[in-house]
């Protein structure tokens, strides 16, 4: 069923580190997903004002570029500028979110291509997030049931995990399943609570509770 193109906060989650590339390549560019993660927190829950948020989203998209220079054909790079072209396309005008939605589901596609599993679930998760969010046929290239397969796929990788049962259940609550979207909401509600990523965890528990009373 095809619907408006909604906001859509996109996080990863946690990098699973594969173990074909030398370590302390792999630590590197652990650390250089951090950063981004800690910076779409701080920009998503701690700054205000649509000027000071899209400076920090061109920092973002920096940082993202940089990352996929220094590791070309590592899906995690591909995955973060294709969650900053998401992040344009909720700014952008009505003409231009399709552009910018479809930037970002190639590049996601291509980091999934590469590595289905990687970012513990997290490109499955974004890709499946940008393909119940976009509009379906005739208005564009949204697909339900591509959503949930990807969803699903995310959520087995991760069965606890506070982004994968977030995620599944808005899905499910686009679908009008409130009973499974709230069930899905509590069980992320008791993910445990990531230390290290204070802000991004905060705000997205804040983001649950809102759903869980949307959902009734």
């Amino acid at each position: 069923m095809a619907r408006p193109l909604r906001r859509c906060a996109l996080a990863v989650l946690a990098p699973l580190l594969a173990l074909l590339a030398p370590t302390a390549a792999w630590a590197d560019m652990a650390s250089d997903v951090k950063a981004l993660q800690d910076g779409w927190a701080h920009m998503t829950y701690e700054v205000k004002g649509g000027a000071p948020q899209a400076k920090a989203l061109d920092q973002l998209a920096r940082q993202a570029d940089a990352m996929l220079a220094r590791y070309p054909g590592r899906a995690e790079p591909l995955l973060w500028v294709g969650i900053v072209a998401s992040e344009r396309a909720n700014r952008a005008s009505i003409f231009r979110k399709l552009s910018y939605a479809t930037k970002a589901r190639d590049l996601i596609a291509r980091a999934y291509t590469i590595d289905p599993q990687a970012a513990g679930g997290g490109v499955a998760l974004t890709l499946g997030v940008l393909y119940y969010k976009v509009p379906g046929s005739p208005f564009a290239w949204g697909d339900d049931e591509r959503a949930g397969k990807l969803l699903r796929q995310a959520l087995a990788l991760d069965p606890d995990g506070l982004d994968a049962n977030y995620f599944y259940g808005d899905y499910l609550l686009a679908q009008g399943d409130k009973p499974g979207a709230r069930s899905h909401f509590q069980r992320a509600l008791r993910a445990p609570r990531d230390a290290s990523r204070p802000v991004w965890d905060a705000g997205r528990r804040r983001d649950l509770r809102n759903l869980i009373a949307k959902a009734g």
